[in-house]
Protein backbone atom coordinates (compact mmCIF):
# COMPACT_ATOMS: atom_id res chain seq x y z
CA UNK A 1 0.00 0.00 0.00
CA UNK A 2 1.23 3.47 -0.84
CA UNK A 3 1.92 5.98 1.84
CA UNK A 4 0.32 9.40 2.03
CA UNK A 5 3.38 11.15 0.62
CA UNK A 6 3.42 8.94 -2.50
CA UNK A 7 -0.33 9.34 -3.08
CA UNK A 8 -0.05 13.11 -2.71
CA UNK A 9 2.85 13.19 -5.16
CA UNK A 10 0.93 11.10 -7.70
CA UNK A 11 -2.10 13.38 -7.43
CA UNK A 12 0.05 16.45 -8.08
CA UNK A 13 1.86 14.81 -10.99
CA UNK A 14 -1.44 13.81 -12.62
CA UNK A 15 -2.74 17.39 -12.43
CA UNK A 16 0.59 18.72 -13.68
CA UNK A 17 0.36 16.40 -16.71
CA UNK A 18 -3.12 17.77 -17.44
CA UNK A 19 -1.82 21.34 -17.28
CA UNK A 20 1.10 20.51 -19.57
CA UNK A 21 -1.37 19.08 -22.09
CA UNK A 22 -3.52 22.22 -21.80
CA UNK A 23 -0.48 24.45 -22.46
CA UNK A 24 0.44 22.30 -25.47
CA UNK A 25 -3.11 22.68 -26.85
CA UNK A 26 -2.96 26.44 -26.37
CA UNK A 27 0.40 26.61 -28.14
CA UNK A 28 -0.99 24.67 -31.10
CA UNK A 29 -4.10 26.85 -31.22
CA UNK A 30 -2.07 30.07 -31.29
CA UNK A 31 0.37 28.88 -33.98
CA UNK A 32 -1.60 30.66 -36.70
CA UNK A 33 -1.61 34.05 -34.99
CA UNK A 34 0.19 37.13 -36.33
CA UNK A 35 3.92 37.45 -35.60
CA UNK A 36 3.47 40.11 -32.88
CA UNK A 37 0.89 38.00 -31.08
CA UNK A 38 3.05 34.88 -31.43
CA UNK A 39 6.00 36.68 -29.84
CA UNK A 40 3.89 37.78 -26.89
CA UNK A 41 2.38 34.32 -26.54
CA UNK A 42 5.81 32.70 -26.78
CA UNK A 43 7.00 34.76 -23.82
CA UNK A 44 3.94 33.76 -21.81
CA UNK A 45 4.29 30.09 -22.73
CA UNK A 46 7.97 30.16 -21.83
CA UNK A 47 7.11 31.63 -18.44
CA UNK A 48 4.44 28.96 -17.92
CA UNK A 49 6.85 26.18 -18.86
CA UNK A 50 9.44 27.55 -16.42
CA UNK A 51 6.76 27.63 -13.74
CA UNK A 52 5.86 24.01 -14.53
CA UNK A 53 9.52 22.98 -14.28
CA UNK A 54 9.85 24.77 -10.93
CA UNK A 55 6.78 22.99 -9.63
CA UNK A 56 8.11 19.63 -10.85
CA UNK A 57 11.29 20.30 -8.90
CA UNK A 58 9.26 21.04 -5.77
CA UNK A 59 7.31 17.80 -6.25
CA UNK A 60 10.61 15.90 -6.51
CA UNK A 61 11.78 17.55 -3.29
CA UNK A 62 8.55 16.40 -1.69
CA UNK A 63 9.22 12.80 -2.70
CA UNK A 64 12.72 12.98 -1.23
CA UNK A 65 11.70 14.76 1.97
CA UNK A 66 12.14 13.02 5.28
CA UNK A 67 9.16 12.64 7.55
CA UNK A 68 10.55 15.49 9.69
CA UNK A 69 10.77 17.84 6.69
CA UNK A 70 7.47 16.76 5.10
CA UNK A 71 5.31 19.63 6.40
CA UNK A 72 7.83 22.29 5.45
CA UNK A 73 8.39 20.90 1.96
CA UNK A 74 4.65 20.34 1.47
CA UNK A 75 4.01 24.00 2.28
CA UNK A 76 6.54 25.03 -0.39
CA UNK A 77 4.94 22.70 -2.91
CA UNK A 78 1.47 24.05 -2.16
CA UNK A 79 2.66 27.61 -2.62
CA UNK A 80 4.27 26.81 -5.99
CA UNK A 81 1.18 24.80 -6.89
CA UNK A 82 -1.25 27.64 -6.19
CA UNK A 83 0.87 30.04 -8.19
CA UNK A 84 1.09 27.64 -11.15
CA UNK A 85 -2.65 26.94 -11.02
CA UNK A 86 -3.38 30.65 -11.23
CA UNK A 87 -0.92 31.11 -14.11
CA UNK A 88 -2.39 28.21 -16.11
CA UNK A 89 -5.98 29.33 -15.50
CA UNK A 90 -5.09 32.90 -16.53
CA UNK A 91 -3.40 31.66 -19.72
CA UNK A 92 -6.34 29.44 -20.61
CA UNK A 93 -8.78 32.29 -20.07
CA UNK A 94 -6.65 34.70 -22.09
CA UNK A 95 -6.00 32.46 -25.07
CA UNK A 96 -9.46 30.91 -25.28
CA UNK A 97 -11.15 34.28 -25.55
Amino acid sequence: MMNTKELYKQKLEAQLDEWKAEVAKLKAKTAGEAADAQLLMHKQFTALEEHIAETQTKISELADASEEAWDSVKTGVESAWDSLKTAVNDAVAKFKS
